[in-house]
This record gives C-alpha cells, structure tokens and sequence, in this order.
C-alpha cells in the first residue's frame, strides 16, 4: 500500500508510479486499486487492459471522470501511468494483464446504472431486481443528500431493495463466475454507499469505519477475482494506508484499509508506505466542491516528523524501518502533516497533524523535501456530493 500526505502532490504520484512499475515488471503484481470510484475506474481498467470497446488512450478515460475532486486520478501524471500500464498488458497474453481498479463508495447512482446496462445485455431476468432499487432512490434526484435525511425523518429507506439486488448479483457471480462480477461489485458499492450516506447524516465517524471497511472488503473480492498468487499496489491517502492504530484515529474508534489488512492477511504479507514532504505546492480546493487551486504548502509546523526530516534528511528519502533497535523518531508519538482534498494553506493548523507512532503506522516512508502540485486534466466536474469524515482523506 503505498499512501500520500496529500490528494495533490506530483512527487507522490510519480513515485508511487515508478515504484508500481517494478513491482509489476520484477514481481508480477496483478492489479492497481486506488482511492477511487469503481465505475470511473473500470473505464480507465477497460482501456489499460487493451479491450476492443475501450479508448485507446488511457487519458481519454481519465479526463471523463466528473466527480469532484476530479484532480486525483484526473491528472497528467496518473495518465502518464496507465498509458505506460497500457503499453505493458499489449506485450503480454490476456489472462496476464495487469488491472486498474477503484476501491471506494461514493457511486451510488453511477453504479446502478452500470448495474441495469449490463443486466439488460447479459441477465434479464435480474433487472426488476435493479430496477426497484433504481426507482427507490430516483425520488432523490441523485443527491445522497436528500437521501440520507429523508431517512431520518421518515421510516422509508431503500435498504431492503438494494439488499436484494446485491444478494441476486452475489449468487449469481458465485454460479457464473467472472463474467458477473464487474456487476455483483457495482452491487457491493450501491449497498456501501446506502450505508455510508445514512452514516454520513447522523454526525461523527461512523461513515469513516464504513467506507474503509467498503475498500478493504472490495480489495479482498479483488484479490480472490484475480486467482491464487494475486498481489494488489493500493494508493491512497496516509490516513487510509497508515495502520490507524499507531495514531490517534484508534482512540475515537476509527479504523482503515492498512490495519484491516494486517488484520486480515498478517502483517508479513502487507507492507505500508508512508510518503510525505515538508513545503511546495498542492493542488486542492479552498471549500468542499470548490475550483481547484495551486496552493502553497507552508515550511511544517515546529516538532513535526516533517520538520525533524527536513532538518536531519535528504532531499529525497526512502526510509525502510528496522523491526528492532528502532530510533526515538519510529516509536515516540510525533505530529505527521495530512492535507486532504481540502485545504488552506494560509491556515496550516494542527488539525492538519496525525499524531503518530512513526515505525508502527508504516513499513517505510518516502520523503520529499520540496515538493510540487499534481496537473490537472481538462475535465467537466459535476457538484460535490458530500464530504468525507476526515475532511477530504
């Protein structure tokens, strides 16, 4: 899992490339999966995988995407990776190409809509199924929103419509196999966004538990689609790849994808890897669904991890931990920067700190002295639904 300080970093982006790269290339790693919505990304999978239907340009797939913040898989340096990913599966058999999946919640509509599409092609019988749910939600206009607190007003929710959907798809996918399971997993985002959205409205953190729990769940249906011997690179945000029990997310009972899958697959078999930087540029939004901007990212407050690495490192850094005999830095509690999509700059607050067991949160840490904003593909985004708990990670 290799994670990010920011949604908006070029250097984070390119070397999370350069580092797929070689675990594709040296190691035969199977598939991509990113801090991204499943439909927009099974577009970009389509076209990397060399199907007939699918843009011969991966960055015409990418610069379709619409959903705020359209930047973080929308930019030069993502398209600059699926086309080299592209140009590695048209050199290899089919059965080897290598995959470019999403792992988040946020598609509700998107996903039923890919649902009905394909079950009027491929399964008939399964579209009233999906067509209850889909009129279910259609009073809301597409905007979860609404969704969500019309259930807290009134009795009615549309959890028992997408219940049964998903339990036709699941069946289904284990009877058929492969063919059905781009439409159990749209299946599986419907049912988390339900839940997510309904979380999301009643405050605190719960919707942050279901949506990591989502990601690691659809990792796992990944890793059993690809076959025995699959390995996935993940990238999102440090505060998602980073086990959160060395931070202070533990204590407010928060989970996410890194401590799932140490939970999950044993520690051995998972490597985490933190990547920050101390000052630059960043691309990111003032306000939830706001324009994207270059913003400056201040010098790091004093104390910090990067405040400590800027004074003791290198420019650049690849820092692989010891599991024993470890310095003060990996097992003192220390503030780590995290900058989501969100962001204002002229207010570098400790709420944008991490307080951090630095040697039990990662495996290793890329470090980035300076460090500069990602660029943004032409796009056309839609308004922002809702926010995320924490904001914009």
């Amino acid at each position: 899992m290799l994670g990010e300080a920011t949604h908006g970093t070029h250097e984070f982006y390119t070397w999370r490339a350069a580092v797929t790269r070689r675990l594709v290339e040296e190691r035969g790693f199977s598939f991509v999966a990113v801090e991204g919505d499943w439909p927009d990304c099974d577009r970009v999978d389509r076209s990397v995988r060399c199907r007939p239907e699918a843009p011969a340009d991966p960055r015409a797939a990418l610069a379709a995407f619409e959903r705020w913040p359209t930047w973080m898989w929308a930019n030069e340096e993502v398209a600059d990776f699926t086309r080299w990913l592209r140009d590695h599966n048209a050199r290899v058999g089919e059965a080897e190409r290598v995959g470019f999946h999403g792992l988040d919640v946020y598609s509700l509509w998107e996903s039923l809509r890919e649902i009905l599409t394909w079950l009027r092609e491929h399964d008939p019988d399964q579209v009233p199924a999906a067509l209850a749910a889909y009129r279910c939600f259609e009073p809301y206009d597409e905007d979860p929103q609404r969704y969500a607190l019309a259930t807290r007003l009134v009795p009615h929710r549309c959890e028992e419509e997408v219940v049964a959907l998903l339990a036709g798809l699941r069946e289904r996918a284990a009877a058929d196999g492969p063919d059905h399971f781009g439409a159990w997993q749209n299946a599986e985002v419907v049912a988390g966004a339900e839940r997510y959205y309904r979380a999301m409205v009643r405050g605190g953190r719960e919707s942050w538990n279901v949506r990591d729990r989502h990601m690691d769940d659809t990792l796992d249906r990944l890793l059993d689609h690809y076959g025995p011997g699959a390995r996935a690179v993940v990238w999102a945000h440090n505060t998602h790849v980073g086990d959160a029990r060395a931070t202070d997310m533990a204590d407010a009972g928060e989970v996410n994808i890194g401590q799932l899958a140490r939970e999950r697959y044993g520690p051995e078999q998972v490597v985490l890897v933190g990547f920050g930087t101390h000052a630059g540029t960043v691309t990111a939004g003032p306000a939830w669904g706001a324009p994207m901007e270059t913003m400056m990212v201040p010098p790091a407050r004093r104390h910090t991890l990067e405040d400590a690495l800027h004074a003791a490192a290198p420019d650049r850094a690849l820092l692989v931990f010891p599991r024993h005999g470890r310095p003060d830095l990996l097992t003192h509690e220390i503030d780590h920067r995290a900058i989501g999509v969100v962001y204002r700059s002229g207010r570098d607050s400790p709420g944008n700190y991490v307080p951090t067991v630095l040697g039990e949160r990662y495996d290793a840490f890329c470090w980035f002295d300076t460090s500069r904003a990602v660029r943004p593909l032409p796009t056309r985004p839609v308004p922002a639904e809702a926010e995320s708990w924490p904001s914009g990670v």
